[in-house]
């Protein structure tokens, strides 16, 4: 089993209950009216994002350390649901699901996409080598010696810890794909 990172279908975001999204939905929609903001409709993506998450992060974290501030860290890790536009800030609804316990934390992914840029730019990450959109392709391609070929033709930093460099590449093509569709993320 384990823990998914995953996309979030436009049916299920709306769906209340335990099978779905909508009382965060709602919640988010109710705080972006008080912000004078729009609400969100979530849209399908034409398949489905999941990574799992299972690698350390120890690396990752310490790569973080030297090159993020606490507040970018924690722009960077601290949501349990990431929506595709800008926020000036995490909004903490007042809302739970499976993994976040009493509070649900949104935060936009075009932070969370510069944030990922920046470490990925740092540690030379070949991000054209690099899989997107199939289910697992990136957990697959650090798995099954994809990121080893690849590290041999296209060596750097990144290759030095490939358990770092799968969580920059997890939570850039996250970020991406949540842009692409205008779909949101969540884990499960």
């Amino acid at each position: 089993m384990g823990v998914y990172l995953v996309s979030v279908a436009a049916r299920d975001w709306s769906q209340p209950g335990e099978d779905g999204y909508g009382d965060v939905a709602a919640a988010l929609d109710t705080e972006l009216a008080r912000r004078g903001l729009s609400p969100y409709e979530a849209r399908d993506a034409p398949g489905w994002f999941e990574e799992k998450v299972g690698p350390s992060m120890d690396g990752f974290l310490a790569l973080c350390g030297t090159l993020l501030t606490d507040a970018e860290l924690s722009a960077l890790l601290d949501w349990s649901v990431l929506v595709p536009f800008e926020l000036d800030e995490e909004i903490v609804l007042p809302v739970g699901t499976a993994y976040s316990g009493e509070d649900t934390a949104v935060a936009g992914a075009p932070r969370v996409l510069a944030l990922a840029e920046r470490l990925a730019a740092a540690i030379a990450l070949p991000v054209d080598a690099i899989p997107a959109g199939e289910n697992l392709a990136l957990s697959l391609w650090f798995l099954e010696g994809g990121a080893e070929r690849t590290a041999r033709v296209r060596p750097g930093t990144w290759a030095e810890d490939p358990d770092a460099a799968f969580y920059v590449a997890l939570y850039l093509r996250a970020a991406q794909y949540s842009l692409r569709y205008g779909c949101p993320m969540t884990y499960s």
